[in-house]
């Protein structure tokens, strides 16, 4: 990473890489069984207590993961500029951002967290891929400030990764 990579319609590029919109997990034999077994639990419990609702709520993410196994995830790119975050075809401006943090535990965990002002999206999630957290956070310190009370990957981040989804 080069102190500054080049220039963009929102001002300076001090960092850019390119990132997975999603992991493409290396899912078992056994995975398929247990989640299946899971699946079809949860689906009978559902119809017993006269859960409509639920059955196909589950029947619809086991459908979001078969076809997510199917298709390469697609790449993409994050830059850090003077103005704010540029992740693909979205901008974040730095008065939108509240606070961020960087939970660097590899291999497993590399992640920069972002949490935003405003109702939606609450917080954003950035896989570090192979850039320098220190030099991130030292880029980032300049616009927002950091929260270093969080050490720990979001809820969502860790159920993703325990359960390969």
């Amino acid at each position: 990473m080069d102190n500054q990579l080049d220039s963009s319609e929102h001002g300076n590029i001090w960092a850019q890489w390119e990132f997975s919109e999603f992991i493409n997990w290396q899912r078992g034999i056994g995975w398929w069984i247990f989640m299946s077994i899971l699946a079809i639990g949860l689906i009978v419990w559902s119809f017993w207590t006269a859960n409509i609702l639920f059955a196909f709520i589950i029947i619809i993410i086991a459908i979001m993961v078969i076809l997510q196994t199917k298709r390469e995830p697609l790449k993409i790119k994050l830059q850090i500029t003077d103005d704010g975050l540029v992740v693909g075809s979205s901008f974040y401006e730095w008065k939108r951002m509240e606070k961020f943090w960087i939970i660097y535990k590899p291999p497993e965990i590399k992640r920069l967290y972002f949490k935003l002002n405003g109702i939606l999206p609450p917080s954003l999630s950035i896989s570090l891929e192979k850039e320098n957290p220190i030099e991130i956070r030292e880029i980032l310190l300049k616009y927002v400030l950091e929260d270093l009370e969080k050490d720990e990957e979001s809820f969502s981040d860790f159920l993703g990764r325990s359960l390969k989804i």
